[in-house]
């Protein structure tokens, strides 16, 4: 089952240049940064409260999130639901007719197993179930 919105997916051009306004500016911890090569993107986790926000940024020009750059700009990419089994999860949204990007689990940023939900599914909203190791 969904247990709470895990994170919050911000499409970026450059972690450094928007690092600062979450770090300086408005005092938030950031948890760590790493590249998720298969992915084509650099993450950056950051901590708010109970939610995190996870800064994405592109790593080439033909990777998903340049791609959702040039069509529709910087900002906000997906939201992300937590639950304790993705797997289960997977399937009660396939037995509802919901429209899967992913149809098993994939490795995600810090150790996740990740899955989107198709927009045409969840109300035009990318939307991510992860897993936490």
């Amino acid at each position: 089952m969904i247990e709470k919105i895990d994170h919050i997916g911000i499409a970026v051009k450059s972690l450094e240049k928007h690092l600062p306004f979450y770090t300086k500016i408005l005092g938030l911890e950031l948890i760590g940064k790493e590249e998720i090569e298969d992915q084509k993107v650099k993450v950056a986790m950051i901590k708010v409260g109970n939610v995190k926000i996870e800064l994405l940024e592109p790593t080439v020009d033909d990777s998903p999130i340049a791609k959702f750059i040039d069509k529709r700009g910087e900002g906000m990419h997906h939201i992300a639901y937590h639950s304790n089994d993705i797997k289960k999860e997977i399937k009660n949204l396939k037995e509802n007719d919901i429209r899967m990007i992913d149809k098993k689990p994939r490795e995600g940023a810090h150790g996740t197993k990740i899955a989107f939900v198709h927009p045409k599914s969840s109300g035009k909203v990318l939307t991510e179930i992860c897993e936490n190791e």
